[in-house]
């Protein structure tokens, strides 16, 4: 309906929109939200950070949206940034496909990591882009997480890992697979040094990432509604022959059975882990 009415605006205002072009750009401010389907102004949204004002739906946000929600202004330094890409299957296209989502947007990988400060308190930070090949985990990110974690260790630092992604990256194979278990591995002597590590999860969380690091959070957080699990309902209820609750892949449903800590809002984020990692800070003083 607000669509076709702004189809219109260029028949009834020449000076509101001069041709099919303007008409179009117009349009292009808009976005539906797929939950409650009202159709949005964009800035409206991004203002509300990324969370539609009519049913609260926590819209998937980009790497740097996310870092520049939760990070002090100007205090995050990024690590690995220039990691080489990776093609150790020689897969047909993946290079090529690689390049044009770095170019699209304009990141080197599905992943972000770095040292940052929330309300002054110092923490190395790994954020997650579904963005890019939905988040997905090969070679590369798998050594930039490995290496976050490795870096929080050294410099006794907290951790904080914010989760999206559809698993691990099918066109790099084994080598994809083998990210699990270096990741954890290098989470085992984190925790071994008693450092803190938070996990966040968010829309979705999948595959070989959740049945990983995801997972091994000291404290584990998620978004509202965001979908976290290891394989599809369909593929699992095959597997069990059963069949399973309606939202079981729910934050909400692996809320209240266990699974993470607590459900955060994102207005509430940047606040929650101010306050654990001040906790921590205080207790480890102690």
């Amino acid at each position: 309906m607000v669509i076709d009415q702004i189809k219109k605006i260029n028949q009834v205002g020449s000076e509101i929109v001069k041709n099919e072009e303007a008409s179009n750009m117009l349009i292009g401010k808009w976005v539906k939200c797929d939950n409650c389907k009202e159709i949005l102004y964009k800035e409206e949204v991004h203002e509300n950070l990324n969370v539609c004002p009519n049913c609260g739906k926590h819209f998937r946000i980009s790497s740097r949206r996310r870092i520049a929600q939760i990070v002090d202004e100007g205090t995050f330094e990024e690590m690995n940034s220039d990691m080489p890409i990776k093609d150790p299957l020689h897969f047909e296209g993946y290079v090529k496909k690689i390049q044009a989502l770095q170019e699209k947007t304009k990141l080197k990988e599905a992943v972000q990591t770095g040292i940052g400060e929330i309300y002054g308190e110092k923490a190395i930070l790994a954020v997650m882009d579904g963005n890019f090949m939905m988040g997905s985990m090969g070679s590369v990110v798998g050594e930039k997480i490995t290496y976050a974690i490795e870096e929080a260790t050294k410099q006794r630092l907290p951790i904080i890992i914010f989760c999206v992604s559809g698993g691990a990256r099918m066109q790099e194979g084994i080598i994809s697979l083998m990210q699990m278990a270096k990741t954890t591995q290098a989470f085992m002597k984190l925790n071994k040094a008693g450092l803190l590590s938070v996990c966040v999860l968010t829309d979705p969380t999948t595959g070989g990432v959740t049945a990983s690091f995801a997972s091994l959070g000291d404290i584990i957080l998620a978004e509202p509604k965001a979908l976290i699990g290891f394989a599809g309902p369909r593929v699992i209820e095959q597997t069990v022959k059963q069949k399973l609750p309606e939202g079981f892949q729910s934050s909400e449903f692996l809320l209240e059975h266990g699974f993470i800590d607590k459900i955060v809002e994102r207005k509430d984020m940047k606040k929650v882990l101010y306050q654990i990692l001040k906790l921590h800070h205080s207790t480890e003083n102690k």
